[in-house]
């Protein structure tokens, strides 16, 4: 069974394991449409569980307490500081389902990844969203995330 964190009154927060790659893909694939991705529910499926069956990232999902029905969920990859000489998490997917909104799912599942991070040592999270993602902006501003002035991010896509 996976490690469980009861959060509120409604919503409880665990972690995934390889058997809820089929509960989590319709909102993995729901927040890839949101980055202009075309719907592909079943490579969302394959996706998620390549990397929980492989152990390469940490999937957390809120649950309804209720229904058990899913709310959201929130995916980190592990990966290194070579200047702190210490690992870092790269949390990279965080999605809410629309009805779940405003609940405070999103920032639940971020305090979560934070006491993740932190409980493996890691020395920092680091994230990026869109620059018209305002929302996740204010959120992840108000949970002490600060935006980065000093570096310049580089990406050469390989396709």
């Amino acid at each position: 069974m996976a490690k469980q964190q009861r959060a509120g009154e409604d919503v409880v927060i665990r972690q995934a394991d390889a058997s809820d790659a089929e509960r989590v893909a319709p909102l993995y694939d729901a927040y890839r449409q949101f980055y202009l991705q075309p719907t592909d529910r079943s490579l969302a499926r394959r996706f998620l569980d390549e990397r929980l069956a492989r152990g390469e990232s940490v999937v957390f999902i809120a649950e309804d307490a209720q229904s058990g029905e899913p709310l959201g969920f929130t995916q980190l990859y592990p990966t290194f500081c070579s200047v702190a000489a210490r690992p870092i998490w790269v949390l990279y997917d965080l999605f809410t389902a629309a009805a779940a909104r405003r609940r405070g799912v999103g920032r639940l599942l971020m305090n979560r990844a934070r006491d993740h991070a932190a409980s493996t040592g890691a020395h920092r999270i680091v994230l990026s969203t869109a620059h018209t993602n305002t929302g996740a902006q204010r959120l992840y501003e108000s949970l002490g995330y600060r935006l980065d002035t000093a570096y310049r991010v580089y990406e050469l896509v390989l396709e």
